[in-house]
């Protein structure tokens, strides 16, 4: 069977880890035919429709993440908090890009042979030029590396800021974004190399993930998960009030992060073809699917059906179809989303109440079990008989195991070294704000500032 037919967005981020610098002839300089020839074959020169249409992919996927991701978890917390969840978004993610072209594009795609590190060979973009291209998962044809190098940027921004809202209304602002440079240095990069770079360890397992079940939501769930603990409880869970404070505005970023999320998946495909329509196409069916199971599920189980409900029943379907969206069928995708509702909904409701983590937004039972479903479901309705992508001879047992392999790695590798780094940013700046601060807000009382004037 072939490798390149039984994970396609594996190839895809392989290849785009390859980088060709292409040779530049000047506007009006003339060369011999035999020398032009041999230049096209050598250095194909970037479409200019996969071009654009990676250019508004990865614009896309930052509006996830400013407006879309902030509003979300800004309406979920408590009046009092809603300028500090917004800035830790905006100051994580820009910082996450900043690190990203420093030493993190290096660190996930520097060329290294290396299963677990890119290597050094891209720090601060080294080599990097205007020209210089990216192969995409069809032969000839490339992007441009810096198309590549920004797309990938805003995976690597909005990722980090997915967890805040596990422990968010008590971390310091301060250890939220230590955290995350380290977590991302020694979570993300390498997770993000072992998954999709050609050399990873996961990549040559045969894991299949068109656009990170396992490299963005488990990753971001089982560390948000890990914080929640790590961190402990809101003063007064359990007794005090703690509602969400604007449905209308979770609602609004929820609707933003389902627009954005077009670019997460269909531009994973890295070029304009019939992969990204494919993937485009999941993305509304799934979703679709599991809006309409919470709501299903909650009717039945409470009686109404509930806008947050709705709310996180969109988010669990485009999160369970992310790994899937490049792979699987229009009904699978549908599938996807009904059976990720439902299993999300009992960790919230039920698991985290018997366990007692105060996992504010819900993070590890959307992302991380969302993502978990949708990265094991890849596994079986890639299938080409379940309308799947897979090569004729796909093997639903055998690659299913791939995938719970693949996940196993990532949790394991996520939640030991999460665990150590919010210790030692414990120990550096500490992880919670006082108690007196926490009472007061901490729009206010970290950031001098208030959302709402009454």
């Amino acid at each position: 069977m072939s490798f390149s037919k039984l994970s396609p967005l594996s190839s895809r981020m392989a290849a785009a880890s390859a980088l060709l610098l292409a040779p530049v002839v000047a506007f009006g300089q003339e060369t011999a035919p035999a020398a032009t020839e041999a230049v096209a074959a050598v250095a194909p020169v970037p479409d200019k429709a996969d071009t654009a249409f990676m250019y508004l992919a990865t614009i896309l996927v930052l509006f996830m993440l400013i407006p879309g991701l902030a509003l979300f978890y800004g309406g979920l917390v408590r009046a009092k908090n809603m300028l500090s969840v917004l800035m830790q978004c905006t100051v994580i993610g820009a910082t996450m890009m900043i690190v990203w072209v420093v030493y993190g594009y290096s660190f996930a795609f520097g060329g290294s042979t290396s299963a677990y590190f890119g290597g050094f060979s891209k720090l601060f973009l080294s080599g990097v030029t205007g020209n210089s291209t990216s192969a995409t998962f069809t032969d000839g044809v490339v992007i441009y590396e810096y198309t590549f190098i920004a797309f990938q940027m805003t995976f690597a921004a909005i990722t980090p800021a997915l967890m805040i809202g596990a422990f968010a209304e008590r971390i310091k602002f301060s250890a939220a974004v230590l955290f995350t440079i380290l977590w991302a240095t020694f979570v993300y990069f390498p997770i993000a190399h072992m998954v999709w770079d050609g050399s990873g360890l996961i990549f040559n397992m045969g894991a299949l993930d068109f656009a990170g079940g396992t490299v963005v939501h488990i990753n971001a769930g089982v560390a948000g998960l890990v914080g929640a603990i790590m961190v402990g409880k809101r003063t007064g869970f359990g007794k005090d009030m703690m509602a969400p404070h604007s449905m209308t505005l979770t609602l609004v970023g929820a609707a933003m992060l389902w627009f954005g999320w077009f670019g997460f998946n269909a531009g994973s495909n890295l070029e304009a073809s019939g992969g990204a329509v494919l993937a485009t196409i999941n993305t509304f069916l799934a979703t679709a699917g599991a809006i309409v199971a919470w709501a299903l599920v909650e009717t039945f189980a409470r009686g109404k059906a509930s806008m947050l409900g709705a709310a996180s029943g969109m988010i669990a379907g485009l999160v369970a179809v992310t790994p899937a969206a490049g792979s699987i069928g229009p009904i699978g995708s549908i599938v996807l989303g009904l059976i990720a509702s439902p299993v999300c909904y009992f960790f919230v409701s039920t698991v985290k109440n018997k366990f007692g983590y105060d996992d504010t937004a819900d993070v590890f039972g959307v992302h991380g079990i969302g993502g978990i479903i949708g990265a094991v479901g890849t596994g079986i309705l890639t299938a080409p008989a379940l309308g799947g992508t897979g090569a004729a001879d796909f093997s639903i047992a055998s690659q299913t195991w791939t995938q719970i392999v693949a996940v196993v790695i990532t949790i394991v590798w996520c939640a030991v070294v999460s665990a150590i780094l919010y210790k030692i940013v414990d120990v550096i700046v500490g992880l919670r704000v006082p108690v007196e601060a926490e009472r007061e807000g901490l729009d206010l009382a970290s950031h001098g500032e208030a959302a709402y004037h009454n």
